[in-house]
């Protein structure tokens, strides 16, 4: 199948030009900031206060993202034009950076309230993946995050990446990390379980899924497989993820019950 031809500039009124990527992050801001705020009262919070951790949080995924790109993925290029990382428009942000931007948002505001910061992090997990299935969906229309060669029947031929049909691995981060993983977090939220559940459910969840999806993903063409002709990046950014989130699950176990307000409505 050929790729649906969607122009990447979804608004262009003379100079100002808004791109459907930078729309997916509005999508994703606000839609955390709704879904706090209605789940505001679970942790005893206020709609000011959820409006204080989204910020929190957006300013986490925006500088840690690009900071874990840079890290990551450029670090010669950023060697070369120090001021290159601050060049946001020209893309590339890292999952992995703005997951550790939005843990240090999630401390901040845990000290700031004098809460448990494993209370705040079982919060937010709920809030991540419907704006990562929409991120995957803004990478999806720029043709970024390119699939292997393949034959299944769905794979779809990317124009700016010659006539090779590919797999639409975006898409399949957009299902698997946005959808079934909110569906999987919602799900267990709305059941009594034990603090520090949430937060290893979406570790491990999120690291499954990247983790298999890697196999179908092409390898970031600077780098390459870093080992063994087929571990990538995204592999080895991942499996401390399944690992630690399989480990706080386990722990989990052996911890008091959540919020009971939070399991009760």
């Amino acid at each position: 199948m050929d790729y649906p031809a969607i122009d990447p500039v979804a608004v262009a009124l003379g100079p100002l030009v808004i791109h459907w990527y930078g729309l997916m992050y509005v999508v994703g801001f606000l839609s955390a900031w709704w879904l706090g705020r209605w789940r505001a009262d679970y942790l005893g919070l206020s709609k000011d206060d959820i409006s204080d951790l989204i910020f929190y949080g957006a300013v986490g995924v925006i500088v840690g993202g690009r900071l874990g790109y840079a890290l990551f993925y450029g670090m010669e290029q950023w060697s070369s034009d120090p001021l290159w990382v601050l060049q946001v428009w020209d893309g590339g942000m890292s999952f992995h950076g703005g997951l550790v931007g939005v843990i240090a948002a999630a401390l901040f505001f845990a000290r700031k309230k004098r809460m448990a910061f494993i209370d705040i992090a079982d919060f937010v997990a709920l809030l991540v993946p419907i704006g990562l299935g929409a991120g995957r969906l803004g990478n999806f229309i720029n043709q970024e995050l390119p699939g292997r060669v393949t034959d299944v029947p769905w794979a779809l031929i990317f124009p700016q990446l010659g006539p090779e049909p590919r797999h639409p691995s975006a898409l399949y981060e957009m299902l698997l990390e946005g959808v079934v993983l909110f569906v999987v977090l919602f799900w267990l939220s709305r059941r009594p379980r034990q603090r520090g559940l949430l937060s290893g459910a979406f570790l491990f969840g999120y690291g499954v899924f990247r983790f298999a999806v890697e196999f179908v993903r092409m390898p970031d063409a600077h780098l390459g497989f870093i080992a063994f002709d087929w571990v990538t990046m995204g592999h080895a950014l991942t499996l401390p993820m399944i690992v630690g989130g399989l480990g706080l699950m386990l722990w989990s176990r052996y911890q008091p019950a959540a919020n009971v307000k939070e399991v009760t409505q």
